[in-house]
Formats: structure tokens, sequence, C-alpha cells
């Protein structure tokens, strides 16, 4: 049973990722707790290889169409590793009460940032360096107290803020997504004994290859369809988290 729950998560982390751009950590990290048992801590160590796995195979196809802002994504990386390193050493010490709230809340603000409509006939504008430094620094702190790669950040502000295309913006989220969850992952050394890295292993697997196909595809649907859809489910598992949170326990 857990085998077949793990492909089935595995297939909507990569549906997420290939589709959206961003995402998957909000999935996964829930899965990993609510599902499979963990505790938060194991849960953001197994979420960062499951979802560097589909973000990376992703990225490619948008690679090679040029889809990427190489330089502004590796910038955001290298700035953020800072509280991406400092979030991965504080996470076992704040209260598991604390970090799922927190989590839920960042689930909101994804929610919240995927219903603000795309503007239209703009010319594409460079990232300005303060808000460059802004925006990585809060994307590492993300990755390394939540698993998360930051995607869901990235991708409003280029489109919002710096007329960058949809197609672009989620090809350069999907890469930030790569770098910083792999950097999280061995941030998170210290807790690779707490994962049975089976079921990881497999959910990567299949993240992998529906990310891949969904990458190839995902010009073809709707994509404000796909952020309010994408809204709806990450309110829904915010709502469920802190019930289960402050309510149920």
């Amino acid at each position: 049973m857990e085998i077949l729950l793990a492909i089935v998560c595995g297939v909507g982390i990569g549906s997420v990722l290939g589709y959206v751009g961003a995402g998957g950590s909000m999935l996964a990290v829930p899965t990993f707790i609510y599902i499979f048992g963990l505790n938060p801590v194991a849960a953001t160590t197994a979420s960062l290889i499951v979802v560097f796995v589909g973000a990376a195979a992703g990225a490619l196809p948008k690679l090679r169409r040029n889809e990427i802002l190489v330089k502004e994504a590796l910038a955001i990386w290298a700035i953020g590793l800072t509280t991406n390193l400092t979030g991965a050493y504080y996470l076992p010490q704040i209260p598991e009460n604390v970090i799922l709230t927190g989590f839920a809340l960042v689930l909101i603000t994804a929610g919240i940032s995927m219903l603000i409509p795309t503007p239209v006939g703009s010319a594409e504008r460079k990232v300005s360096p303060v808000a460059l430094v802004a925006i990585s620094l809060v994307i590492g702190a993300l990755t390394g107290l939540f698993g998360i790669g930051g995607g869901f950040l990235a991708i409003p502000i280029l489109i919002l803020f710096y007329n960058v295309a949809p197609a672009r913006a989620a090809g350069t989220s999907l890469f930030i997504i790569t770098i910083n969850t792999l950097t999280g992952f061995f941030a998170h050394f210290r807790h690779w004994d707490e994962v049975n890295w089976l079921i990881p292993a497999l959910m990567a697997l299949m993240a992998l290859i529906v990310s891949r196909y969904a990458s190839h595809h995902s010009s073809k649907l709707s994509p404000i369809t796909l952020k309010r859809a994408f809204a709806i489910f990450v309110f829904a598992i915010a709502l469920f988290t802190l019930v289960d949170t402050w309510v149920i326990t």
C-alpha cells in the first residue's frame, strides 16, 4: 500500500512542478507528514530530494527552449545560501507546531500569489539588485526551514514586477527550485538517517517522469485554470494543517 501511495504522490508532485513550475514541496511535505508519518524535520529532508529530482526534470526542456533566466536564478541561489543553511541549522530547535503553522502560512501566501492576475503588453525588465537580495534571502529561508524551493514566490514577482513572460518565469522558478533544494538537502545531512529512503526514491522517480512530460505539454493547458486549481488545493492543505495542529491535537 505504501508503494502504491508513493507512486500516486510522485505523480501529483511531478504534475504540479511540470505544469505550474512551483509548488512540489507544498504537496511533498504534508504527504510525508500525514500519509507516511514522518516528523516535520524528516519530512522536510525527504521532500527536498523528491522536489529536486522533479524540478530538474521539468527544467531541462525549458533550458533547451531558452525559457530560463540562468544568471538571475544563480544569483538568487547564491545570495540565499546564508538563510538556506541557517534555516536548516536551526530547524530542529523549533517546536513542531510552530513549523507546521509557518508552513500553513506559507501555503496561504502561495495560494494568494497564484490568484494575482498576469499583466500583458509590457517589456521585460531586469531585476533590481535590492529586490534580488530580498527575494533571495526569503527563498533561502523557506528552503532551509520548510523544504520549499521558493518557486511560488519567484513566479509572481518575475511576472508582475519585471514583466517576464509566464513561460520564462516558470522555467526560472524550476531552475531556482532545482539548485535550492539540492543545496538544502545537503544542509539537512544530519537528518538523512531519520528517513527510510525507499519511499522518497520511488516518489522522486515518478515525479521525474511526470514532470518531464508535463513540462513539455504545459503550454497546452490554460495557466489561469492551473493556478486557480493550485491555489484552491494549497488553501485546503493549509486549513487542514492548521486544524490538525491547533484543534485536533
